[in-house]
């Protein structure tokens, strides 16, 4: 095993300890030390300049302690997601999410065709990609990034609870995986904040953002909604899931650019929650070209 691959490994085993950690700490307990790692490591750690240069980009009308504030209210909630991470069938089994239009999931649930929720790194994602399922029996398949740390893959296999959807990596082996399900009139998910560089520019914080146009893709081609889908964290370990009514996307009979015009679309709708709460999004990303 070479230095790099030595590296990834202790890496892994300390995620698999971490994660038996929190695990045994009542709920609150783990969120509330997770918030302090957050606080006291994540803001020494050298991708927070990203943070911080993200959101002078981002927010230019902010003074600079405002932004500063976000980045440490950031880590704070980052932490609290790491610390909930090992808990979250614990979560939806419990009184501490609140949900907002859950008529449009049992719609899109019973409605007999495909769908697609749409999301982004807000608030404990994790909770919002599991809930649909484990409390109103949508199965939900997630597209996803897979880790580069190749022993990381216990811990990603436990991101979703028992009898959930299947995890599709990016890619284009995941591409046909999603499109296979599609056509059996099944149900995706996508986060679709990341910046992907063989995607389409889409207007984001105003400017171009590199933007999966997948969403887009698989909604025109299979005839089936898009619901944009929030979580929110309230305090704490407890959360708000909204889930609005399906987009109404454009016809105009020139695919590329109605594919264009949805995405832009959804990007200012993740861009008014980021807005409202811009503690609660992931500002760790290379969201815009340098």
């Amino acid at each position: 095993m070479n230095k790099g691959g030595l590296r990834n490994f202790m890496l892994a085993v300390l995620g698999v300890v971490g994660y038996g950690l929190f695990r045994i700490l009542p709920l609150d307990w783990a969120s509330a030390l997770g918030s302090a790692i957050g606080r006291h490591i994540g803001m020494r750690m050298s991708v927070t300049r990203r943070a911080r240069r993200n959101l002078a980009r981002a927010f230019p009308e902010k003074s600079e302690a405002e932004r500063e504030k976000i980045v440490r209210d950031m880590w704070d909630h980052l932490g609290r997601c790491l610390g909930e991470f090992s808990q979250i069938d614990r979560i939806l089994k419990s009184d501490r999410v609140e949900i907002v239009g859950a008529e449009y999931l049992e719609q899109l649930r019973d409605d007999g065709k495909p769908g697609l929720i749409v999301s982004g790194h807000i608030g404990n994602w994790e909770v919002g990609a599991n809930l649909p399922h484990q409390r109103y029996g949508l199965r939900l398949h997630f597209i996803f990034r897979a880790a580069n740390n190749r022993w990381a893959k216990w811990l990603y296999e436990r991101r979703t609870v028992e009898d959930a959807g299947e995890m599709i990596p990016k890619g284009s082996s995941g591409a046909r995986r999603a499109v296979q399900l599609l056509k059996q009139g099944e149900h995706i998910g996508m986060l679709v904040d990341q910046k992907m560089n063989d995607g389409i520019p889409v207007p984001f914080f105003g400017r171009d953002a590199m933007t999966a146009p997948a969403l887009a893709q698989f909604a025109y081609k299979f005839d089936c909604p898009i619901l944009p889908a929030r979580m929110e964290r309230l305090g704490g370990a407890r959360f708000r899931y909204t889930i609005f009514p399906p987009m109404d996307l454009p016809h105009s009979g020139d695919r590329h650019a109605d594919i264009l015009a949805a995405m832009t679309q959804v990007n200012a709708t993740l861009e008014s929650w980021i807005r409202e709460r811009p503690d609660q999004w992931l500002w760790l990303h290379r969201r815009w070209p340098d």
